[in-house]
């Protein structure tokens, strides 16, 4: 493999996006140095590294922080949040696309086919509110018990749904059963399932990064190993 610093003022940079669980990191939460070494490697050679998961944006940051990268993108949340990092923001970064759903017609069809189910909703930059808590360790943030109607209070940008109970074959049956056709989801190798609005993926969110960066589409490159990351590898 040709080292990234050979190749640096050779042609333009690449925008390199990469997927966080199961890919940069174990689902241990283990993060090799090999890991910490080649992206470190990639950004020295002025190649634009991208964090793109299904994870929060409160979940992405400290990632970041670990992987060095203070400054840049990143597609959070399957594309429904997009920020870019700035150590001298407040919060560290700016919010530079949001993009948001009702939630309410999605939990409540499934409620009435997962009443068991746990359901949270993304607050941006905070936490989760959900029906009741997840598992330790599952969800980054605070983290809210209210109401089940309390949950489509407002837009989110972001539902997951966490059913122990069943197995990822079995959302994947469910949904496509109830016919979820007016939002975008993405079902996880065990029954926990992302609903985002309709159309949003991480692909989409890249796209915007893309093109604010002025990146040719031939000069990208994807890395991912779930089901969300399709899009994006596409």
């Amino acid at each position: 493999m040709t080292d990234p610093r050979e190749t640096a003022g050779a042609a333009e940079p690449l925008l390199v996006a990469l997927d966080i669980d199961g890919t940069l990191m174990s689902y241990d939460q283990e993060l090799s140095e090999d890991v910490r070494d080649a992206v470190a490697d990639l950004r020295a050679a002025g190649h634009h590294v991208v964090l793109a998961s299904g994870r929060s944006l409160i979940a992405m940051t400290p990632v970041a922080e670990i992987l060095g990268i203070d400054r840049g993108w990143v597609v959070a949340s399957n594309g429904a949040v997009t920020a870019r990092l700035d150590p001298d923001e407040p919060d560290g970064y700016v919010l530079e696309d949001v993009v948001t759903f009702d939630p309410g017609p999605a939990l409540r069809l499934l409620r009435e086919h997962l009443p068991d189910a746990r359901y949270a909703v993304e607050d941006i930059g905070v936490g989760f509110r959900m029906n009741e808590l997840f598992p330790d360790g599952e969800l980054d943030g605070v983290h809210r018990v209210v109401a089940f109607d309390e949950l489509w209070s407002g837009e989110v940008t972001r539902v997951v749904v966490r059913a122990p109970g069943s197995t990822s074959e079995q959302f994947h049956e469910l949904v496509e059963r109830l016919g979820l056709d007016d939002v975008t989801y993405a079902v996880g190798w065990t029954a926990w399932m992302d609903i985002a609005p309709l159309g949003v993926t991480k692909a989409t969110g890249l796209e915007l990064v893309r093109r604010t960066l002025h990146v040719q589409p031939h000069r990208t490159v994807a890395v991912g190993d779930g089901r969300n990351d399709v899009e994006m590898l596409r």
